[in-house]
This record gives structure tokens, sequence and C-alpha cells, in this order.
């Protein structure tokens, strides 16, 4: 293997080297060091002139007398029904103390959207076990839904509780979840580590792990592994998979940290102008294709910078994904948990995989009812503040006490506290009974007579 001693400069993450012979884009490269440490890196940029050298660790001791050897194959992640259980880092090495993944295959890391033609509809419904997420904004098998929320706010604790909850009701086929942490600090990873382990969501789970001192090269690759592993377990071994990816804000910031080192032209406030085809080509793994049995599920989970919904970040998550669940300060301020606020919220799936024969027949208008409901009840907060309670009629002020209630009893539940959807449905319907029968205007009187609590005491 030729090996070319021709680097000109290193600049952040990346060596330039002159004069070599044509190398693909991605090709892994390992540069030996003068003290003969050899260090990882890959192909970020190639002509005829130069090649750029993307390192995936520190450029520390590399200088004009370390040899370059392009190794001719991109990365490929070694996969096996044995990484089920396993800890593994941002760049796909075991963190548990285990030993090394015996492949049964080794996959490229960098996939494919599904094509358009081979997607099936998604229509089954997930459980998360989380009311604000089951009856208002369902998750549903094959779909792309991010969180958004705000740094401080507690999307990890979320996103750790629809690991260890989510699951298909009624069903016995396999499930699996795949959580990639990107850019977490040491004590989130022991936060993260605790957790699986605690409750037992590890024996179904691949978890990788980058953290904030971890190159931000690795950050770029770590969401890339994680959907090549849940590519495998669902599309090969007939896997239910759901892969939540955490923090995507970290993952953009790298991006834009390798655009500024390559003096790219920066886009919007400072991102490479391509992230919304890097984020897409994320997103879009996510799905069920004809004639597999199994699925890739997407939560995808981002804090937005300043809690501005309008950030690049979210911005062009919201346009590739089908929807988003939003994380509340306000909710979080009056100490409610889980803080997800339903009505910036949306599932666009939602319908497909309601209803009778999947969750139950009330469901989307006790949702619909719930929204209508709450969100009056929100607006008349803006009222009180300027006339004061005393000034509402009487139904208002049952609207007033709706959102309070609706917060404090529907929206408000245990970390660990695991609601079916028939739980939530029901106590929606105990939320409802506190209104005015004649203010139910989005259920039919067939439905309000089966289900309404006044009526089911009568029987």
């Amino acid at each position: 293997m030729k090996e070319y001693r021709t680097v000109t400069k290193v600049q952040g993450p990346l060596v330039f080297v002159e004069k070599t012979e044509p190398v693909g884009y991605s090709e892994l490269v390992n540069v030996v060091q003068a003290d003969g440490q050899i260090k990882r890196g890959q192909v970020l940029d190639t002509s005829d002139e130069i090649v750029v050298v993307q390192i995936f660790e520190s450029t520390a001791g590399i200088g004009k007398d370390s040899g370059i050897r392009f190794l001719g194959e991109t990365i490929k992640m070694p996969v096996g029904k044995d990484m089920l259980g396993r800890i593994l880092s941002g760049g796909g090495k075991p963190k548990d103390g285990g030993p090394e993944i015996v492949p049964e295959k080794r996959l490229e890391i960098t996939g494919a959207a599904i094509n358009p033609y081979a997607r099936a509809s998604p229509d089954e419904f997930i459980q998360t076990g989380i009311s604000t997420i089951d009856a208002t904004n369902t998750l549903v098998r094959g779909q792309k839904l991010p969180i958004f929320s705000g740094s401080g706010l507690p999307h990890n604790e979320i996103a750790l509780q629809i690991a260890r909850q989510a699951k298909v009701p009624g069903s016995d086929e396999q499930f699996a979840v795949v959580f990639a942490a990107m850019g977490i600090t040491k004590e989130e990873e022991n936060q993260f580590m605790a957790d699986f382990e605690r409750t037992g969501a590890l024996e179904h789970a691949v978890v990788f792990l980058n953290l904030a001192d971890d190159p931000a090269v690795e950050r770029i690759i770590t969401p890339r592994l994680a959907l090549t592993t849940a590519e495998y377990l669902a599309f090969e071994l007939d896997y239910h998979v759901l892969v939540i990816l955490t923090d995507m804000t970290n993952y953009c910031e790298a991006l834009r940290q390798i655009g500024a080192a390559r003096e790219e032209v920066p886009g919007r406030r400072g991102y490479p102008g391509y992230m919304y085809t890097d984020l897409a080509s994320l997103y879009e793994r996510a799905g069920i294709i004809k004639g597999k049995k199994g699925s890739v599920t997407q939560f995808s989970i981002l804090t937005m910078p300043g809690d501005d919904i309008t950030h690049p970040i979210p911005d062009l998550s919201g346009y590739i994904t089908e929807g988003q669940i939003v994380v509340s300060r306000e909710l979080h301020r009056k100490g409610i948990y889980p803080p997800i606020n339903v009505m910036p919220s949306l599932s666009r799936l939602m319908n497909l995989g309601i209803g009778e024969g999947m969750t139950r027949e009330d469901h989307k208008k006790v949702s619909d009812q719930l929204y209508a409901g709450y969100a009056e009840g929100v607006d008349l907060r803006g009222l009180v503040a300027i006339v004061g309670k005393d000034a509402l009629s009487e139904r208002d002020q049952r609207f007033l006490e709706f959102a309070d209630l609706f917060e404090d009893r529907f929206v408000r539940q245990g970390h660990d506290e695991d609601r079916s959807i028939a739980d939530s449905l029901d106590l929606g319907w105990e939320l409802l009974a506190t209104l005015p029968e004649d203010q139910l205007t989005r259920i039919d009187r067939e439905m309000i007579r089966k289900y309404h609590p006044n009526y089911r005491k009568k029987e």
C-alpha cells in the first residue's frame, strides 16, 4: 500500500494532502505519525491537486512527516443479532466492557432514502405510554416525528421514557430500540447507561453514545451507524425498530464546525447550505418497505437555540418530518412532567393509525374535543389577566378550569407511568365530563352516550 508524505497543512480536524493518486469521496485513510501511532480519517474532498482528509480524533502530532495511506474502502458498520443489549461509542466501538461485535455483515453507513414507490403507507399505532403523544399526537409505525425542545428542558428523560415504554399493543412481533446520543456530557452518559440498566430496557436496545469531548467528526457518523443498525434489524431480521436520535442540534453544530474548517460559504446563521439535504438523508431512512415485515420509526430530538422554532435546525426539520412534539418551558416552570404542549404539536400521520380496530373508535373525536377545550381555556387565561376571573361567564369559567385540569391530570404523569391508550382516552372523557354536555360539539351524540362517564354510571 502506497504511503504519501505530502501533507501541506493541518487545519482543525482537516489534513490537506498533495500529489496523490485518484481517491474516492468518503474513502478511509490511515495517518501514520512519526512515532508510529496510527490515526483514522476519511476523504472529505478530492481533486487533481489536493485531497482533504477529515481525522476522526485529535490531529495533535500530525505533521509534514506523517505518512498517509488510502485504504480503498468506505466506513462500514459491523452488524449482527448479538448487537442487542450492547452500548457502543459514537464510532461503533464497544463501550460496555464487552467483546468486539462479531459481524454477520458489514454494511455501508451512508445508506439511502427509501424509494417512494417501495414505501408502504404507515398505519399501525405505536404506544409510548405518554398521553399527550398517544392520545393527541399519535405516533405511527414507520413515521419520523421530531421532539422540539429547549436547553434545560427534560427532553432526555422523555426520550428514555419512550425508549422504555414503546410497544405495539396486542402484538407479539419483535420490537427493538436503537438509541443514539450525540454531543452529550459525561453526566448525561451516566444517566442514560444507568437508566437502561436499571429498567432492563437494554435487553432489546442498541445504544450509541458520542460524548461532548469526542471529535465533532465522529458526531457526523453516529446517527448513520445507528440508522444502518436499525435498517439491518428491521429489513433483514424483521424487527420493528424505534430509533431515537438526541440531540440533532449538536449534530448540526458539528456540520457547521466542519464546514467552517473547510472554508465553505456559509448559509443561514453560518450553517452549511447543504444542511437541509444532509438532514433529509437521515430522516428519510425511516419507513416501511413493501414486502418486508420490519419497520424503522424515528424520534429525533433537537433543542431549539433560544427556544426559537424559526431557527434553521427546527425549521428545516419541520419541512422533512411528519409533524413535531413541542416541549414547553412554561409547563416545565409549573413543575409539570412531561411538559409537552399539545397546541403547537402535530402528528401528520395520526389519522392513519387510530380508530376502530387500531386504537378505539372515539379516539379522533376525543382528541379533537380535548384540543378545542384546552385551546379555549388557554385563550381565556389572557382575558383573565386583563379583566379578572369574576368578569367571566359561568361557561368561560368552566373552560378556564378545564385548561388547568387538562395540564394537571392529562399532561402530567410520572417518569415511570406507562398509560395504555384506553387509560388515556378514559382520562380524556373524565376531563370532558367537567364541561357542559352541549359544549362537546366535536363529538356526536351516539359516542357521548356510549363513553361519557355520566351515561356509564347509569348503566
